[in-house]
């Protein structure tokens, strides 16, 4: 622990010297000034954890080295690397996100976060770190470990649900970066606040007597760490049934569609989905013969739903093709074991290779 943790100075110095010796290093997209590279990475960290993002990292790294490659490339192999990291619309605006960076600044991120956070899909918080780490700009990240440190260490009681208190506490994060404070110094205090919330200032169970902050922490002295950060307003889970239509050709390939640009996996591709059995049953009626099979039902939990799905196979001619006319050009067939050419969820992904296999998938 270091001592004397009191004002800005106290603290930035406190978190890098703790940095610098206890934080994480050696992770995948560490140890570079690219910008391209601290944004891939910031994006990808966004709800999704660190060892989950250290599989996906590199993949997508090699094959889009730069952003000028991933400008160039499409949106359906841009969102078929980035499957199974789910909250698809940040591939979406990453793609959008690298053209304007071509377009408008010639490749060249911009250095001043408060321009960079007027690109697609980069928050105050993403453009912060890129401005730290790669530019050495005085600002401070505000992701929720940062806002959790933050918020114990100064013993902030304010709701964090309303917009008004998080701008308070984040004034009140940027007071503790001192004025004099810029260069790799600013890189390894944000490295070192992340990471801080990341492995000590959990939101159970933190780790108190490890912490650098500990002698200045105002939640340490007053118990209030399982108080704080307060937020009182939680979104509420709701559950959403779906009966999926998996037509299959004698051949084995099935019948995958584009799904809309907005609303739950978006611009992905997935089996026709039906909110219930009776719109299933009148589309299936009008099949010759069809073979129909209820598999198992599967449960999937995104953010703030869960998802119950009922695949509901069925066996189609080999000259079969989707009825309506919202399938024009938003259909393909997918033979057994064959890449999807785009992105899928990951339940769907899931289904897929249990086709492939043969057998009916467990429920889950």
């Amino acid at each position: 622990m270091v001592a004397g943790v009191a004002g800005p100075g106290g603290v930035f110095a406190a978190v890098v010297q703790w940095q610098a010796v206890h934080g994480r290093h050696g992770l995948p997209w560490q140890g570079s000034p690219d910008p391209y590279r601290v944004w891939l990475s910031e994006i990808m960290l966004q709800q999704t954890q660190v060892s989950t993002v250290s599989r996906y990292y590199p993949v997508f790294l090699a094959r889009f080295p730069d952003v000028t490659a991933l400008a160039q490339a499409d949106v359906d192999e841009v969102l078929s690397l980035w499957s199974g990291l789910g909250y698809y619309s940040r591939a979406r605006n990453l793609h959008q996100c690298a053209k304007r960076v071509v377009s408008d600044y010639a490749g060249a991120f911009p250095a001043r976060s408060d321009v960079l956070a007027r690109l697609p899909g980069i928050g105050p918080s993403t453009a912060a770190a890129i401005a730290a780490f790669c530019f050495g700009e005085r600002t401070s990240i505000f992701d929720g470990n940062v806002k959790r440190v933050m918020a114990r260490f100064l013993g902030f009681g304010e709701d964090l649900s309303g917009s008004a208190a998080s701008q308070q506490l984040l004034a009140l994060t940027q007071a503790m970066v001192p004025t004099d404070a810029a260069g790799s110094d600013m890189g390894v205090y944000t490295q070192g606040l992340m990471d801080l919330g990341a492995t000590l200032c959990t939101r159970s169970r933190p780790a108190c007597l490890a912490c650098p902050l500990a002698e200045g922490c105002v939640a340490r002295r007053t118990d209030q760490q399982a108080v704080l950060p307060l937020k009182t307003r939680r979104v509420k889970r709701q559950t959403l049934s779906l009966y999926l239509l998996v037509a299959r050709k004698p051949d084995g390939s099935v019948g995958l569609e584009r799904r809309p640009a907005e609303g739950i996996w978006a611009s992905l591709w997935c089996f026709p989905e039906f909110s219930d059995r009776s719109l299933l049953s009148r589309l299936l009626g009008v099949l010759p013969m069809p073979s129909v099979t209820d598999w198992p039902v599967v449960r999937h939990a995104l953010s703030h739903r869960e998802l119950v799905l009922h695949p509901v196979v069925c066996e189609v001619a080999h000259n079969w093709e989707p009825p309506g006319s919202k399938h024009a050009g938003a259909w393909q067939w997918v033979a057994p074991g064959q890449p999807v050419q785009g992105g899928i969820p990951v339940p769907v992904r899931s289904l897929l290779a249990q086709l492939a296999n043969g057998c009916t998938p467990p429920a889950l």
